[in-house]
């Protein structure tokens, strides 16, 4: 089986894609997938300050 992604076959990611086509509209979509890359962008950059406090930490403690 080909296309699968968490269990979706082809047909089925089709559909959800034409979904949400149809409820945003094909010009809202750049702006989302806009909006997501900001917020993981947003969220690895927290991880990052999150590691390096606590590398920090563990240095302090030795």
């Amino acid at each position: 089986m080909t296309g699968l992604i968490f269990g979706l076959g082809t047909a089925e990611i089709i559909i959800i894609l034409v979904v949400i086509v149809l409820l945003f509209g094909a010009k809202k979509i750049p702006e989302l997938m806009k909006g997501v890359g900001k917020g993981v962008k947003s969220f690895k950059e927290g991880l990052k300050e999150t590691e390096t406090e606590t590398d920090t930490e563990k240095k302090e403690e030795q």
